[in-house]
């Protein structure tokens, strides 16, 4: 391993995003130490993940990482974010100038989607605000009906990818059919991690086998062609469906642990 690319909420953090506890709310030093490991050992680490740029910087410079991908593989950023790449996808070439949430707005692609899923889908607030490639959702729907509905509306360019479970909040108005909720990435589709983590591998001069990731949902798997081996923490591999998906990718693991304790679990197997 030359460099390690992480996702961060339910991969290398754990509930509400702590480092300092496992699963079920026990303490533990035990991710701490394995980054300590990751540092020493002058592995870069390279966060990927679905939240923000601005977020994502400010938690690369805590956790001392070498960059970040944020927006779930939209942005590519370096330096400390000093340095950034846009990734667009498919985003249709008539609207060259404007970033996917502009024209999502424009076209209404969000609210038609709302409507037809009352109660099963509502933005991820208030955290979805500050988006600008992906329109940031959550509740239980099936990704793949979805997509069918967009491409029925015209809008076939954009897909919904599945970025893995959250605890349920008062702040919710979603139906009870839609608890655990789930966050959901409205996006141009050829966005993913896997392409960011190839374009940064390619401008790092390094190639697939150099490269390992950690992740806990369906949208990781899309690393797993862009590194050499990816792992899944526990919590990831148990959610409906993702036995037949994980099946499917030749160079996954799972961890034995959860979250933050499987995630120091990969580490130290790949130091």
């Amino acid at each position: 391993m030359r460099i390690l690319y992480t996702d961060l909420d339910g991969t290398m953090v754990g509930p509400r995003g702590s480092f300092w506890h496992t699963a079920t709310r026990e303490l533990t030093d035990s991710p701490a130490a394995a980054l300590l490991d990751l540092h020493r050992a002058g592995v870069p680490l390279v966060l990927v993940s679905g939240r923000t740029f601005e977020q994502l910087v400010e938690a690369a410079r805590i956790f001392a990482a070498d960059g970040a991908i944020a927006e779930l593989g939209s942005v590519v950023s370096w330096d400390a974010g000093r340095s950034v790449h846009h990734l667009t996808g498919g985003l249709p070439p008539e609207y060259d100038g404007r970033t996917p949430m502009e024209v999502m707005a424009g076209l209404g692609v969000v609210e038609e989607l709302l409507a037809r899923h009352a109660g099963r889908l509502e933005w991820h607030t208030p955290w979805h605000a500050t988006h600008r490639t992906d329109a940031l959702l959550r509740g239980r729907v099936d990704p793949l009906a979805v997509d069918a509905e967009l491409a029925e509306m015209g809008a076939g360019w954009l897909t919904l990818n599945d970025n893995g479970s959250i605890p349920a909040t008062s702040r919710m108005s979603l139906a009870p059919e839609a608890l655990p909720p789930r966050v959901y990435h409205l996006m141009p589709r050829g966005i993913s991690k896997g392409a960011a983590i190839a374009w940064d591998l390619a401008r790092r001069g390094l190639t697939p086998a150099d490269a390992v990731a950690i992740g806990d949902s369906v949208s990781d798997l899309e690393m797993a062609p862009a590194v050499g081996r990816l792992w899944i923490t526990a919590n990831g591999a148990t959610v409906d469906g993702m036995a037949g998906r994980l099946a499917a990718v030749p160079n996954v693991t799972v961890t034995d642990a959860a979250m933050g304790v499987g995630w120091a679990q990969a580490v130290r197997a790949c130091l």
